[in-house]
């Protein structure tokens, strides 16, 4: 899976999760084992991520600036 991940679904998390929003993942072999993913957002509160269902995503790519932009944005260099 790719570093970013588009939310197609919000899985009734409507607090927690946007539909149509870019997510941070993070590798996490064992939670995709069991078909989740570790998703990072803007609350800074828990930078381990958090889990959801791999269905609730689909990988994407990003051009590099929108990489950088992105993970600039994450930790606070934006």
């Amino acid at each position: 899976m790719t570093e970013f991940v588009l939310c197609i679904n919000d899985g009734g998390n409507h607090a927690s999760l946007i539909v149509g929003k870019v997510y941070r993942r993070l590798p996490d072999p064992h939670a995709e084992s069991h078909n989740l993913v570790r998703i990072v957002d803007e609350d800074t509160s828990e930078p381990d991520g958090y889990l959801y269902p791999t269905s609730l995503f689909v990988p994407i790519d990003l051009p590099e600036q929108a990489k950088e932009a992105l993970l600039a944005t994450a930790t606070g260099e934006a």
